[in-house]
C-alpha cells in the first residue's frame, strides 16, 4: 500500500500494540494469591501491598546510573509490605513479590494475531517503526515477551535516548533512522500526552490517537488528526488519508488547468 506524502508509521507499544494494562492486572492478582496462599495474608492486607506498589510505579523516578531498574522495584515492593504489615523490612519476600510480578506481566504480552497481520500488510508499502517509552532493560524485556521485532524496520527505546517523547528530538531521529521526512510520517498511540503531542511537536504529518474507551479528551489536551478504538481500524484511516491527498491533487490540478485558460 504505497501512500501519496505518507512512507512510514511510528507506533507506540504499551496500551497500542499490546495490552500491558491487562497483563498488569493479571500480574497483580497472581501476587495476591500468592500471599495469601503462600504467606498467609488476608486478602485486605495482600491488596494493600499490592495498591501501594502500583501507586510508587506510577510516580517512579529511575536514574540508572545510581540503582538499577530491578533493585529499584524490588525496594518498591519492600517499602510497600512494611508500610502495610509493620515489623522489619523483607527484602527476600518483597524479591519474591516482584519476580512474580514481572514474570505473570511478561507472559501475558502478547501480539495478537490480527494486530501481526496488519503490521505485516501495512509493511508491504511503508515502513514501520516501534517507538517506545520507559527504562531500556523493561521496554526491551517486553518487546522481547511479545516477538515483535520481525514486525519493524527499527525500534527505538526512550530510556536509551537523550529524551522521550513527547520531545520533537526522538522523533526526528526517528525519522532520520528511516531516511524519512516528518511530514511523511505518521504517529499511533494511546497517549495524548506523549505520543499525540510529540507527534505535533516533531510536525508530523499526522498523528491517531488509539482510544479504546472512545473517553472524551479534556479541553487542554493536544488534538489528534484521527481517533480509533482499534488499533485495527488503521488501514481504513490510512486510505482515507489517500483519498483525501487524491482529493487535493485533483483539485489542485483543477485549478492549475483553470489558471492555464
Amino acid at each position: 500500500m504505497g501512500l501519496h506524502g505518507v512512507k512510514a508509521v511510528f507506533f507506540d507499544l504499551d496500551n497500542t500494540l499490546i495490552d500491558t494494562a491487562a497483563a498488569g492486572r493479571r500480574a497483580i492478582e497472581e501476587v495476591i494469591s500468592a500471599l495469601q496462599s503462600k504467606h498467609r495474608y488476608g486478602e485486605g492486607e495482600a491488596r494493600a501491598v499490592c495498591d501501594k506498589v502500583q501507586a510508587k510505579l506510577l510516580k517512579e523516578c529511575h536514574d540508572p546510573a545510581k540503582m538499577c531498574i530491578t533493585d529499584l522495584r524490588i525496594s518498591h515492593w519492600e517499602e510497600a509490605i512494611q508500610e502495610t504489615i509493620g515489623g522489619e523490612a523483607n527484602r527476600d519476600l518483597a524479591a519474591e513479590c516482584y519476580y512474580l510480578w514481572k514474570t505473570t506481566r511478561l507472559q501475558h504480552l502478547t501480539l495478537a494475531e490480527d494486530t501481526r497481520a496488519m503490521l505485516t500488510e501495512l509493511r508491504k508499502g511503508l515502513r514501520l517503526l516501534l517507538l517506545t517509552n520507559g527504562e531500556r532493560q523493561t521496554q526491551r524485556e517486553k518487546i522481547e515477551a511479545c516477538a515483535c521485532q520481525p514486525y519493524f524496520d527499527a525500534i527505538v527505546v526512550g530510556g536509551e535516548q537523550k529524551e522521550e517523547k513527547p520531545a520533537a528530538s526522538i522523533f526526528h531521529y526517528c525519522c532520520d533512522l528511516l531516511g524519512v521526512q516528518p511530514a511523511e510520517c505518521v504517529m499511533v498511540g494511546d497517549s495524548l500526552d506523549t505520543d499525540i503531542q510529540g507527534g505535533l511537536n516533531a510536525g508530523l504529518k499526522a498523528t491517531v490517537w488509539l482510544n479504546k474507551a472512545m473517553t472524551a479528551p479534556v479541553d487542554t489536551s493536544p488534538v489528534p488528526h484521527y481517533i480509533i478504538s482499534s488499533v485495527l481500524d488503521l488501514p481504513a484511516v490510512l486510505q482515507k488519508m489517500e483519498h483525501n491527498s487524491n482529493a487535493k491533487l485533483e483539485t489542485d490540478h483543477m485549478a492549475g488547468s483553470n489558471e492555464a485558460h
